[in-house]
């Protein structure tokens, strides 16, 4: 596949992209056309015996549990809150009615 003028007009539209002058098409049509040729490259390798990864390394992540705890009282948690009620901090009101 080769890229043309009117391949990168296209893209240019749907990305919304808008070149200074005919030099930097060019240049954009070269690049894409050189990406494309590594990407044909890249096909010629015979890939039939290599496992797909799933990860890029071997480490494990190392998970603890996820046990609950209640290292804090809701007492506690009231005490320093410049506004609250027995069970609730007390916040200024964010939502108007309509």
């Amino acid at each position: 596949m080769k890229i043309d003028k009117d391949t990168v007009d296209k893209i240019a539209h749907l990305a919304r992209l808008e070149f200074a002058n005919d030099a930097a098409k060019d240049s954009m049509i070269k690049d894409m056309n050189n990406m494309l040729g590594f990407i044909d490259k890249l096909n010629e390798l015979d890939t039939s015996n290599v496992e797909p990864l799933i990860y890029m390394s071997e480490e494990v992540n190392v998970l603890r549990e996820d046990d609950v705890k209640h290292e804090i009282t809701q007492q506690e948690a009231l005490k320093n809150a410049p506004k609250h009620d027995s069970d609730y901090f007390k916040v200024p009101k964010v939502i108007g009615k309509v």
